[in-house]
Parts: structure tokens; sequence; C-alpha cells
């Protein structure tokens, strides 16, 4: 069985929102995607608030992605705490 993975490089800010939401389900629609990875750390400028990452999930991503950019909108730390499908890095410090 052949399993088609799309991946998104980074979302930017409000045009990229945007256009994923425009494009992305028609994109995997096309090419028959089966699971698409979203990053989106900075769908905010720089970080992600919590209506930016259901934004994204809506658009039809299945998982989103985060990077050094999380933390700059402390918004989304309840967010994270609740949804099992946004990854935060794994190598971060303990101290986030």
């Amino acid at each position: 069985m052949i399993l088609n993975v799309l991946t998104v490089g980074d979302v930017v800010g409000e045009q990229g929102l945007d256009f994923l939401t425009r494009h992305l389900r028609a994109l995997q629609k096309l090419h028959d995607i089966h699971f698409t990875v979203v990053n989106g750390e900075n769908a905010s400028g720089v970080g992600i608030l919590p209506r930016q990452a259901r934004e994204i999930f809506d658009a039809g991503a299945d998982v989103v992605t985060l990077g050094n950019h999380t933390w700059n909108r402390i918004q989304i730390a309840d967010f994270l705490e609740s949804d099992r499908y946004t990854l935060r890095p794994a190598n971060y410090t303990s101290r986030v």
C-alpha cells in the first residue's frame, strides 16, 4: 500500500493561512494525499495563536508542527495542553 504524505513548510502570517485555506484540500485531492503535516510556528508572523492552529486543522492538516518560535505567542500554551495533534519540538530545554 502506498501512503501519500504532504508536508507544508512554514505557513507565515494571515496571507499564508488564507492561501492554505483556499488551496490545501484541492491539492490533497489532486495528489491523493492521505496525511498532511503543516508547520504552523509562524502563522502569526512569529509564533502561533490557538485560532490559527484551528484554522490550519480546518484547512485540512492532520498534524501541525511547531519550532523555535512556538513560545513567541504564549496564548498557545493552554491549547497545547489539550491538543495532541499539535507537535512541539522535543529538543527544547526543560524550562519550556
